[in-house]
């Protein structure tokens, strides 16, 4: 048959497809090849997708001559193409839409709870082109149990960073998802805490050598490394500090010259501190404690001799309803000290209550290195950056930098204790919660079910 007679044969809803499924995919390549105008290359592509609607040069639906004379073999490759072809819209979908993700950790209380799952948008603060591009889809890092485990993607190729166009950048307020920064060596027998400070606490033989206690030890790229979710409060340029648990910023002008006054962060309706509270011997009730809203995970009871002292997560709300419990004889914040050590490891000037001032790299910035920010800096220049930095010299930085905080302050592993996330571990904001099962009952919040992820 003829090309023209081919044309000819089309239909009316082929042209309409074709149309359509080739717009979406000219728009696709550009958005792909923003800034980077080699990618456009990828148009070649152009005429097999205008094929598959219209002239059908290629044969992409053969077996379905076999539908009569061999169904077996008709409804194998049916099945094969309905697989392949969710797969890859899926494998598309996830890296450059939007991924779904659940809270693990109470970090965020109350603003997110653990058991809400997360539509995280990945177009807002722009797709970011994977690190590691052959994987399986739906999978982080490890394969499931019943596919054997292991690897779910391989190391080579390995693309480096690349952002596309995105609606935004985060901004203080921001709940972001990131991959975890200090993930780039994991223990797999005791992933928490984090690879770091296992060794900062057990020294690196120990962790290495004890294999039947910390496992073995792996390395992930960027892409590969464990999902965090906590609130962005502070932004590339940016100076932070923490005094008595409330958050200040101050913005910074040209030469890192801190131009600006100090800022105190508003403080959010979620945002919870641990409190000791001593009882006159009576016992807080776990009815009691569920109506307060405190889970059940976050109910802690100390063993102090000749008094009933617990401790519990508050909001400043929550703190106001307890002092009305005539039961309770004193409240007072669990101490800093009981925070453990923050970053960077091994300083001890710092707690998680009273922190900095530190300064936010941006990117371009230019500091000079001493002996007093180096250890702070050092990370940034190894494990980010792959390039030497030396005190009494100045560094480059080469990304923008974020600091993160958990609105549970007490109970967030966030900046405070790993510093800072590169621009290249963004991974998307949350836009909604699609689902949300409580931890405690096991029944469905209906009432969290498409609420925003509030700023």
């Amino acid at each position: 048959m003829s090309f023209k007679e081919r044309i000819e044969k089309v239909e009316t809803r082929g042209w309409v497809a074709c149309g359509i499924w080739c717009t979406l995919y000219i728009a696709f390549v550009v958005w792909v090849a923003w800034g980077d105008w080699k990618s456009l290359g990828w148009l070649v592509l152009l005429p097999v997708i205008a094929d598959m609607f219209t002239t059908k040069y290629v044969n992409y639906g053969w077996w379905h001559k076999y539908k009569e004379t061999n169904k077996t073999l008709y409804t194998v490759c049916s099945w094969v193409d309905a697989i392949l072809f969710a797969l890859i819209a899926v494998y598309f979908i996830n890296i450059y839409i939007f991924q779904n993700y659940q809270i693990p950790s109470s970090s965020l209380e109350k603003t997110l709870r653990v058991g809400d799952f997360l539509y995280v948008s990945k177009m807002a603060y722009g797709a970011r082109v994977p690190n590691t591009p052959l994987s399986m889809p739906l999978t982080q890092h490890t394969l499931p149990t019943w596919l054997g485990g292991g690897k779910s993607y391989i190391e080579w190729p390995q693309w480096k960073y690349k952002r596309l166009k995105g609606w935004t950048i985060p901004q203080k307020g921001d709940i972001v998802v990131f991959n975890f920064p200090a993930g780039d060596t994991v223990c797999l027998e005791m992933q928490n805490p984090d690879y770091y400070t296992l060794c900062h606490y057990y020294g690196r033989e120990a962790v290495w050598q004890r294999r039947d206690l910390f496992g073995e030890i792996v390395t992930r790229p960027v892409d590969r490394r464990e999902n965090y979710v906590k609130r962005c409060v502070g932004t590339p340029g940016d100076s932070l500090k923490i005094t008595d648990n409330v958050i200040f910023t101050k913005a910074n002008g040209e030469g890192l010259k801190a131009n600006g006054e100090w800022t105190q962060e508003p403080e959010r309706e979620g945002v919870q501190l641990n409190y000791l509270v001593q009882t006159d011997g009576e016992p807080l009730s776990d009815k009691y404690l569920a109506r307060l809203g405190v889970s059940k995970d976050d109910r802690h009871r100390l063993n102090e001799p000749g008094a009933m002292v617990y401790v519990l997560p508050l909001t400043k709300a929550m703190l106001a309803e307890l002092k009305k419990n005539d039961h309770i004889v004193a409240i007072q914040v669990q101490p800093e000290e009981m925070g453990g050590e923050v970053y960077p490891l091994g300083e001890n000037k710092w707690t998680r209550d009273n922190y900095g001032p530190i300064y936010i790299p941006k990117k371009g910035d230019k500091l000079m290195i001493t002996e007093e920010n180096y250890p702070l800096y050092r990370r940034i220049a190894e494990a980010y950056e792959m390039k030497p930095m030396a005190i009494g010299k100045e560094y480059t930085f080469e990304m923008d930098y974020y600091w993160m905080m958990g609105d549970n302050r007490h109970n967030s592993a966030d900046s405070r204790y790993w510093g800072f996330v590169p621009e290249d571990h963004i991974v998307g904001r949350p836009v909604f919660i699609w689902l949300s099962i409580d931890k405690d009952t096991h029944k469905i919040r209906w009432d969290r079910l498409g609420n925003g992820a509030k700023r």
